[in-house]
């Protein structure tokens, strides 16, 4: 990032957190993608809120970033054992922030298995959690019963533009990866699992690409969705595998099954928006197949009569290549900002609740004075 660049995103960071900073500051524990912009919206969440630990999300910490942001807050390996065993989760938040008032910034649902113990047994108030992903928000919203307040942005009307532009992103990791082994989109027919809004931006740039591709969702209504913008949906996906060059998954959930592999078409390509644990049960693969490096970052696995090849591991393909979305990505992170000033106030019942239709509005007025060129 440019000097010039830089400078506007800390100006951008600091108004967004004169404006949401609370009259008493809660600590916090903070999830986040660590990539090369986002020490600016660490430094604000410092600045609104005790920054008691960073938890970097493993596949995307940017060095540089973890090395600045460690300068002045400590920064702590994140992986999903620790917030699935409750006494190690507990152990976490005690060590970071005894005693103290604190809100858990989460991604993806990270939190959400321990979140009860950590609520009933801290020695200080877990005041609420914030959460940033679709993934995550179902995994607090299908609990019988919360612990305490999650505000989830995750449906935010300025998530949109992100939401698309991730999608954007995948598709064009992917075409990266293929072109480096020679190969091109064209002539490939591309099956996408989940029409949700990365799936559905997946889809369409794809199709605006000359590819012919192949929807499936579990929902009768976005499959629905999907055939009346254009898109062939397939009426069984098993069958559908079977004819797909490439498979994009796009479910935040289990796309892809152990037994599904061995359907797919002899040389396609696998790609995942989130992540191998989330979408692909790569562990229920049926014994007699090996694996190994067809090219960088993609992976061959192949048994007798049968091939695929999987891309960046089954991890988010896009992260390959900085999962950039722009400035517009600087609109969700305000908006957990404001998130954290919500959870401070308190009043709130243990719930799913969203901010503000003001407070967006707001925070989109800022954002248009320093992104809106024209």
């Amino acid at each position: 990032m440019e000097a010039r660049e830089r400078a506007r995103l800390d100006a951008y960071f600091s108004r967004i957190a004169r404006e949401f900073t609370p009259s008493a500051l809660p600590s916090s524990l903070l999830v986040t993608h660590l990539l090369p912009e986002r020490p600016a919206f660490v430094r604000a969440v410092g600045t609104v809120s005790h920054l008691r630990g960073v938890l970097p999300k493993p596949k995307s910490i940017d060095t540089t970033a973890k090395r600045e942001v460690g300068r002045t807050f400590a920064v702590d390996e994140l992986n999903r054992e620790r917030f699935t065993d409750p006494d190690a989760a507990l152990a976490y938040l005690e060590s970071r922030a005894a005693g103290e008032p604190v809100v858990l910034l989460d991604v993806g649902g990270y939190l959400a298995p321990t979140l009860n113990a950590m609520c009933e047994r801290f020695s200080g108030m877990v005041l609420g959690v914030v959460e940033d992903t679709e993934n995550g928000h179902k995994r607090y919203a299908e609990r019988a019963k919360l612990p305490c307040p999650v505000v989830s942005v995750a449906r935010s009307p300025l998530k949109e533009p992100e939401d698309f532009l991730v999608g954007q992103s995948v598709v064009f990791s992917a075409e990266a990866l293929l072109r480096g082994r020679g190969d091109i989109l064209h002539g490939r027919p591309a099956l996408v699992l989940g029409f949700g809004k990365l799936g559905s931006s997946i889809a369409r740039l794809l199709h605006a690409k000359g590819v012919h591709v192949t929807v499936y969702d579990i929902d009768p209504v976005r499959r629905a969705q999907a055939l009346s913008q254009g898109f062939s949906v397939a009426r069984d996906r098993d069958r559908a595998l079977k004819y797909a060059g490439l498979v994009l998954c796009a479910t935040g959930a289990l796309a892809l099954r152990g037994e599904d592999f061995p359907e797919l078409k002899n040389g396609a390509y696998v790609a995942t928006v989130t992540s191998s644990e989330d979408e692909l049960e790569l562990s229920g693969l049926p014994d007699g197949y090996t694996r190994h490096g067809a090219a960088d970052h993609v992976t061959r696995y192949e048994t007798t009569g049968h091939y695929f090849y999987l891309f960046n591991g089954g991890e988010a393909v896009n992260f390959l290549h900085g999962a950039s979305v722009g400035p517009f990505i600087f609109l969700v992170q305000a908006e957990i900002i404001a998130a954290v000033r919500v959870l401070a106030q308190g009043g709130l019942e243990a719930a799913m609740h969203e901010v503000s239709a003001a407070d967006r509005r707001g925070i989109a007025a800022t954002w248009l004075h320093y992104y809106n060129e024209r």
